[in-house]
């Protein structure tokens, strides 16, 4: 007897309990948005990355005057540099912006240099190093004691702190120096009210960084002070990662290496890494430019400084770039909130219009520098 075929029609039960499945699955859908959605569409395009940059470049750049050329220029810039149907145009890895530290993003001058004044500390008043200090540190601190009162920085300091500043913390592991830099970060600035060393940054210029963030730049800063002191002194308060922090440069060893040659030893598993107590370079002037050469690769599009020792990074990014490029170089003329020299702010002034980069008046283009409740007093 033949089999009798079975009936490939699904019942009428299932066929319905599909249905409904569907129906409540499309409700769902329609109601949260996910499908159609219930509410009644914009005729316009939606609004594109550089319009909204634009538009929140007020909010972002608050402690800049209406009147700063920089507020404005970076603006413009911004809203042309992320419109990708702008002939200005910016690829994301393309957007690379360089910053001093000393005078661009924090206080330069309290009476000096905040790396002079973490020298002269350690050599003179740390109770657990002075009486260690080598007579050619001595020397360095009185030199550095004799720039403090007189405000002149004399020729050569430059590499004879750094060479001071290699030795003086000889033999510490980069998380020791850090944490003694972070120590000395807490001592109180010598002309300010309710300030100490680490919060002498200066906010707009920090707003400056966080816009260009929030437009996908890569920022860097590149200083003259050691690459240790500089991680140390920006570490919790510009969000960038330790790579990105590049500055002046001693050496590494390790701690069984004595002396060796790096080439004749091998890092071993009972090693450390310590500073090794030679000086390499001070990064300023065309050091950095070299430095940026070797080190990120990219010439940047934005730089910013403050004096002669930033003169060849800002002409490096401004020069034969392939995308729009400026340059903005502040000018030290607020003698009421700040450590101004008009006489260096003047200069200034003139090599901007010299070289085509844009100059910052901290006086005129600052709603505030260090935020309320600081201030400086000449008399202290």
């Amino acid at each position: 007897m033949e089999e009798k075929k079975k009936n490939p029609t699904l019942p009428w039960k299932v066929v319905s309990g599909i249905l409904v499945v569907a129906l409540i699955v499309m409700s769902v859908l329609y109601f949260s948005g996910a499908g159609m959605n219930n509410k009644a569409q914009p005729s316009a395009e939606p609004t594109t990355v550089s319009e909204s940059n634009a538009n929140s470049s007020q909010d972002a750049l608050s402690l800049w005057t209406e009147s700063a050329p920089l507020k404005s220029e970076l603006t413009s810039y911004m809203k042309t540099i992320t419109d990708e149907n702008s002939k200005d145009f910016i690829p994301v890895e393309n957007r690379i912006a360089v910053f001093d530290m000393d005078g661009t993003l924090c206080c330069e001058t309290d009476p000096g240099y905040f790396d002079h004044k973490l020298l002269y500390h350690r050599v003179m008043e740390d109770e657990s190093y002075k009486d260690k200090a080598s007579e050619e540190e001595k020397e360095t601190a009185a030199i550095v004691k004799e720039y403090f009162d007189t405000g002149e920085y004399p020729k050569g300091l430059d590499v004879k702190h750094g060479t001071a500043v290699a030795t003086a913390f000889k033999g510490m592991t980069p998380d020791e120096f850090d944490a003694y830099v972070k120590d000395y970060k807490n001592t109180a600035m010598v002309s300010y009210s309710n300030m100490t060393n680490g919060q002498a940054f200066y906010k707009p210029m920090l707003q400056v960084i966080d816009y260009l963030q929030a437009n996908d730049f890569t920022v860097y800063v590149v200083s003259g002070t050691d690459r240790l002191i500089t991680r140390g002194l920006c570490d919790g308060v510009i969000d960038i990662p330790k790579s990105q922090m590049i500055g002046s440069d001693e050496s590494f060893v390790a701690t069984n290496q004595g002396d060796k040659d790096g080439l004749e030893y091998t890092f071993s598993h009972d090693d450390k890494v310590i500073t090794g107590g030679e000086f390499i370079i001070k990064n300023l002037k065309m050091n950095k430019v070299s430095v940026i050469e070797r080190e990120i690769g990219e010439q940047p599009v934005l730089c910013f400084g403050n004096s002669s020792g930033d003169a060849a990074m800002a002409n490096f990014t401004i020069t034969n770039n392939k995308y729009k490029s400026g340059a903005y170089l502040l000018c030290c003329d607020d003698l009421e909130r700040e450590n101004g020299n008009i006489e260096k702010a003047d200069k200034m002034r003139a090599s901007c219009e010299e070289n085509g980069w844009t100059a910052v008046s901290m006086k005129d283009d600052w709603t505030t520098i260090y935020g309320d409740g600081v201030t400086y007093s000449k008399s202290k």
